[in-house]
């Protein structure tokens, strides 16, 4: 059973930073690729970036990209989300996911499992 717990998330003001951590387990997880998505109140879960665990290959929305950066830790079985210069749209709530596969999807429909969620508030 794959079991995805998100924190870091919080209240931060225009300009600032937040980590946001991604702990998994029950699975191994060089096969996965693993993901960040955002809801924001009335809209929809939409994808903000993705990495190849084995490899460690990166793909970013254009709406943050060169602002924030996922990585992972293997040896923590641990997925991040540095998250710069954020803005007040950045306000929602976090989510990682993963699926078996090499390709990085972004749609929420090809991700197989999920966190519960982090919120990310940015002030103005």
């Amino acid at each position: 059973q794959v079991r995805l717990v998100e924190s870091g998330g919080g209240l931060v003001q225009a300009g600032g930073s937040l980590r946001l951590s991604c702990a998994a387990s029950g699975r191994t997880f060089s096969r996965y690729v693993m993901g960040w998505f955002r809801q924001a109140p009335g809209k929809e879960r939409e994808f903000v970036a993705a990495i190849s665990w084995s490899v460690g290959t990166t793909y970013y929305a254009d709406s943050v990209k060169g602002r924030f950066t996922i990585s992972r830790d293997s040896a923590k079985n641990t997925m991040y989300l540095q998250t710069n210069s954020l803005k007040p749209d950045d306000t929602a709530i976090y989510y990682c996911a993963a699926q078996i596969g090499a390709t990085m999807p972004t749609s929420r429909w090809a991700y197989d499992y999920w966190g519960q969620g982090t919120q990310v508030t940015v002030s103005s």
